[in-house]
Order: structure tokens, then C-alpha cells, then sequence
């Protein structure tokens, strides 16, 4: 009597198995979308700030210009959400870039942008400058 139980399921692990058949044309065609994304990885303010002191980080605040004028965290150059392209930035200098905002989540958004364009995992600051300022850690007034 199990055995009808059983033919639902093996309906479904066909189905599953001839979809993933149909999408391998060799054309080249679905690469794009079967190919792993790009990962993106938060720092703590901690973390950060390790990083800061040993150099080598490309800081970039996403965050507008009427936040940027609140203070910034120190040695950050500014790129407004809505202007950043990763397409345009040189990185030929090998530095990482970090990225961050108010609270995370534009950061976290311009991180993806970045993690696709380069094909590499990008880094942001894990609660934005809130998170910074509520570790005790310094901003720079603009």
C-alpha cells in the first residue's frame, strides 16, 4: 500500500530533473542566469576599523549629501546611492573597496552592484554609520 505514495513524488523528481535538462542548450544562452552570483559580506564597525588602521581599503559612503554633511566616518570618499556605478570606479589601485551608508541597506544594495560588476564578494559595514557611531567609533566632520 505504500507504494501509490510513492508516485506523486517521483512525478515531481522527474519533472525537476527534466527542467534542469531543458535549461542546458550549450548555446550560452542561460550562463548568465545559471551562474553563481557574486557573494556579498558584511564587517562589523570592529572589523572596519581593523581594516582602516592597516590601510589598504578603499572607503566609499553611499549615503546623500545632506547625510555626508553629518560626518563621515574618517578617510571615506563620498558616492551618492544614486550615482554610483561600479563600471565607473578605477580599482586598478588593488585596494578593497568597503561600502557603506546610514543603516546598511543602500550599502548592501551598491555591494550586490559591485559583487556583479566585479565577479568578486564585496564588503559592507553591517549597520551603516549608526552601527560606527553607537561602537564609540569616530566621525569626521565634513
Amino acid at each position: 500500500m505504500a507504494g501509490w505514495r510513492s508516485i506523486p513524488l517521483l512525478a515531481a523528481a522527474l519533472a525537476l530533473g527534466a527542467c534542469g535538462a531543458s535549461a542546458a542548450t550549450g548555446d550560452g544562452a542561460d550562463d548568465a542566469a545559471t551562474a553563481p552570483a557574486a557573494a556579498v559580506a558584511t564587517l562589523t564597525p570592529t572589523e572596519l576599523s581593523g581594516l582602516l588602521e592597516n590601510g589598504n581599503i578603499r572607503l566609499i559612503d553611499v549615503r546623500t549629501d545632506e547625510e555626508v554633511a553629518e560626518g563621515t566616518i574618517p578617510g571615506a570618499e563620498h558616492i551618492a546611492i544614486d550615482s554610483f556605478d561600479p563600471a565607473a570606479l578605477d580599482l586598478s589601485d588593488g585596494r578593497e573597496v568597503v561600502l557603506y551608508c546610514r543603516s546598511d541597506r543602500r550599502s548592501g544594495i551598491a555591494a550586490e552592484k559591485l559583487a556583479e560588476h566585479t565577479g568578486e564578494t564585496a564588503r559592507h559595514l553591517d549597520g551603516g554609520i549608526l552601527a560606527w557611531e553607537a561602537a564609540g567609533l569616530p566621525i569626521a566632520a565634513r
